[in-house]
């Protein structure tokens, strides 16, 4: 099994940072705490643990992870055009619940599964996720659980679920807010709202205007 740190507990949590960003490094698949679910989490640039992280919650190639960033700076490198929209609900929600679906810098090495040259990025309001997130840089990281399985609030959940495939839990305690984030594709002319979440349509449209959904 997985070790597990206590990050409530300030020793544990530094701990427990050191380890999971070397479990990161050697291409290692950790647990952590995020501001909507756990998350399960893998360097982004190391195609094996991407396929780790993909067999671990029992998904295939066809659902690809989103990234998660603990910079701004860290996002932009990894977009090749946010368009018209992009920096501006990065302004008004980041760090926060929206994902942002962008066409993908062409110049990187990655593997993530079948993006259609996409990339979902989100930088997460949680200081222990930013944290781990400025020390690896960008992770592949999906919710906590087994495909179709409820998502993990807490560690311990995260555990029953994902066993001895994780390396390293991060115990952030309860998630407040176990509703997942609202996902938004900027890769079209109109941004189309892909998955309600977190942050409702009227506030995206309250900062770019329209936004389409299936409604």
């Amino acid at each position: 099994m997985g070790r597990r740190f206590d990050c409530s507990d300030p020793e544990q949590r530094a701990d427990g940072l050191q380890e999971a960003a070397a479990a990161v490094r050697r291409g290692e698949l950790v647990v952590l705490p995020t501001d909507t679910v756990y998350g399960i989490g893998a360097d982004a640039f190391t195609p094996s643990a991407v396929t780790a992280l993909l067999e671990a919650k029992g998904r295939g190639r066809d659902m690809p992870p989103p990234v998660l960033v603990g910079t701004v700076r860290a996002a932009t490198a990894l977009i090749d055009d946010m368009g018209p929209y992009g920096q501006d609900l990065i302004d008004a929600f980041w760090p926060g619940p929206l994902t942002l679906v962008c066409k993908a810098n062409r110049a990187l090495s990655w593997d993530l599964g079948d993006t259609k040259g996409t990339v979902a990025v989100r930088m997460p309001l949680d200081p222990v996720a930013l944290e781990l997130l400025k020390e690896t840089g960008p992770m592949a990281v999906s919710s906590a659980n087994r495909s179709g399985a409820q998502a993990a609030t807490t560690a311990a959940e995260a555990e029953e679920q994902l066993g001895a495939a994780v390396a390293v839990y991060l115990d952030g305690g309860k998630t407040t807010d176990n509703t997942p984030s609202t996902i938004l594709d900027l890769t079209t002319a109109v941004p189309r709202m892909l998955r309600r979440g977190a942050i409702p349509v009227e506030k995206l449209r309250g900062i770019i205007g329209y936004v389409a959904t299936d409604d």
